[in-house]
C-alpha cells in the first residue's frame, strides 16, 4: 500500500510534460462506475497528476469535483507553452483601476508568466468584453489592505481574486455585506492531505465523521458546515485551526490530526516547501470546490456595469476556447516548477 501511495505522490506532483506522447486525448469519454478524475487521467495520459486538465477542461460538464458515472467528459490534450496575449487596453492612465497582489501561485504574482493564471484571465476578459474600457492593475502584496480599506473606500474600482463566502447562510459576513462578486473566474478543488501510511479513506461524507482536520486560521469553513454536512455545528468532526498551512501539514505528519484541508495548489506548494513530499499525499476525492472572483464595493456607483464587463468578457473567453487554453498552459507551468 505504501509503495503504491509513494508512486502516486510522485505522479500527482510531477511535471505535466509531454511524456505521454501516446496520450489518448482530444476525445470524449463516458465515465464508468468506479472512475475518478485521477483514474481517468491515468488511463488517457498515463499520469494521475494530470487530472486537473480534465477538471478544468470540463467545467461546463461537471456538476462538482467528482466524476459521475454516465457523464460524458472531453479529454483535452495538453497545451504547449506560449506567450500571454497582448493587452492594449491595459495602461497606467486608465478609466478602470484594478487591485491584486502577489505570492498566490499559480494565480497572481508579478514574477509568473502573464503575472499568473487569474491575471491573464482578467486581461483576456477585459479585452473581449463587448463594452471595453482601458484599465490598470496595481499590485499590493499586503492582502490585508485590499478589501478594507482600499476596495471598500473605492480607492480602486475592483479587486481580484477573492473567495466568496456562503452568503445565503452567512449574510452577515463582511464580504457579503460590503461587496458584489463576479461570476467565478475559476474554481479550485479543496483537497484533504493525509499521511501516506495512514490508509485514509474518503469516498463519502460519513467517512470523515469522528476525524480531526486542520485548516489554517482565517480560512473559510463554510464548506465544512454546508447543508447535508453540518460537520461543525453538529460536532461531527474536530477542527484544528493552526497559524499557517505549513503548521497544519506538520500536525498531519506528527499524527496529531488526521488530515489537512487546503486548496490543491497551496497544498502542493506546501508539501514541497516543507520537505513533506514523501510523507503526505492528497486524497483523491476533493472535499469541495470554491470559486475565485472579482469583487467591487456595493457602494460603487458603477458596480453593475463594471461587473458586467468582467462577466461578459469571461463568457466570451470560454466561448472562444481561450479559457481552457490559458488554464492548461498555466497548469503545465505550475507543475513543472514543483519538480
Amino acid at each position: 500500500m505504501l509503495k503504491k501511495l509513494s508512486i502516486y505522490l510522485t505522479l500527482v506532483l510531477s511535471v505535466m510534460s509531454p511524456a505521454a506522447a501516446w496520450a489518448i486525448c482530444d476525445v470524449d469519454y463516458r465515465v464508468q462506475p468506479g472512475d475518478t478524475l485521477f483514474s481517468i487521467a491515468e488511463h488517457h495520459y498515463g499520469d494521475r497528476g494530470r487530472w486537473t486538465l480534465i477538471y478544468y477542461g470540463n467545467q461546463s460538464r461537471l456538476t462538482g469535483p467528482v466524476a459521475e458515472p454516465g457523464k460524458e467528459l472531453h479529454i483535452p490534450c495538453a497545451k504547449g507553452v506560449s506567450a500571454p496575449d497582448a493587452t492594449p487596453l491595459r495602461r497606467d492612465d486608465a478609466e478602470m483601476k484594478l487591485l491584486t497582489g502577489g505570492g498566490f501561485a499559480p494565480f497572481t504574482d508579478q514574477n509568473l508568466p502573464g503575472q499568473g493564471l487569474i491575471t491573464e484571465l482578467v486581461n483576456a476578459a477585459m479585452e473581449l468584453t463587448p463594452s471595453p474600457v482601458s484599465y490598470s492593475i496595481t499590485w499590493e502584496n499586503d492582502w490585508s489592505k485590499h478589501l478594507f480599506p482600499k476596495l471598500n473606500d473605492k480607492e480602486f474600482d475592483m479587486g481580484f481574486p477573492w473567495f466568496k463566502p456562503d452568503c445565503d447562510t452567512t449574510p452577515q459576513d463582511d464580504r457579503c455585506v460590503n461587496f458584489h462578486f463576479s461570476e467565478p473566474l475559476i474554481t479550485i478543488p479543496i483537497m484533504l492531505f493525509a499521511r501516506a501510511d495512514a490508509g485514509f479513506v474518503f469516498t463519502q461524507d460519513s467517512d470523515l465523521e469522528g476525524k480531526t482536520l486542520c485548516r489554517p486560521k482565517g480560512y473559510f469553513t463554510h464548506d465544512l458546515d454546508r447543508p447535508g454536512r453540518r460537520w461543525l455545528s453538529e460536532d461531527k468532526i474536530t477542527l484544528v485551526q493552526a497559524e499557517t498551512p505549513a503548521a497544519c501539514f506538520h500536525l498531519v505528519n506528527e499524527g496529531r490530526v488526521d488530515a489537512a484541508s487546503v486548496n490543491l495548489f497551496l497544498g502542493a506548494n506546501t508539501l514541497i516547501a516543507e520537505g513533506l513530499r514523501d510523507a503526505i499525499l492528497p486524497v483523491e476525492r476533493p472535499l469541495s470546490e470554491e470559486g475565485l472572483h472579482v469583487v467591487i464595493s456595493k457602494r460603487h456607483w458603477r458596480g453593475t456595469s463594471h461587473l458586467y464587463r468582467i462577466n461578459a468578457g469571461l463568457k466570451a473567453l470560454k466561448k472562444e476556447g481561450r479559457f481552457e487554453e490559458i488554464v492548461a498552459r498555466h497548469l503545465e507551468l505550475f507543475w513543472a516548477q514543483l519538480q
